[in-house]
């Protein structure tokens, strides 16, 4: 009964992860088909801030992703410095999904 729980357990964390990575490829296409690449690299400051920089500064923070979705959306100036970042076209749903996806690098 205990090798067959194991086994269970085993492979439903073997779905569970590979659904989170799917997540995470459709989320990193997304950011490859936006403009958000011309100003932000996920590991290197470029315009504006990586996106480990941006994880960094918000870990932890309840709300950062629905921060993040309105800021992406909305635009905004002087949280990373002097330049702003424009308003983009996103839905909600892309705002959600690449704030959530932001926050895990």
């Amino acid at each position: 009964m205990n090798k067959y729980l194991l086994f269970v357990g085993s492979l439903l964390g073997a779905v569970a992860g590979g659904i989170g990575s799917a997540q995470a490829q459709d989320a990193q296409a997304l950011y490859n088909s936006k403009a958000c690449v011309a100003c932000h690299k996920v590991d290197m400051r470029l315009v504006g801030p990586s996106y480990k920089e941006i994880a960094a500064k918000y870990a932890g923070q309840e709300g950062a992703a629905a921060v993040l979705a309105a800021r992406m959306k909305q635009g905004s100036q002087g949280v990373w410095g002097p330049i702003p970042m424009p308003p983009n076209a996103l839905t909600d749903e892309e705002a959600r999904i690449l704030a959530e996806w932001i926050l895990q690098q």
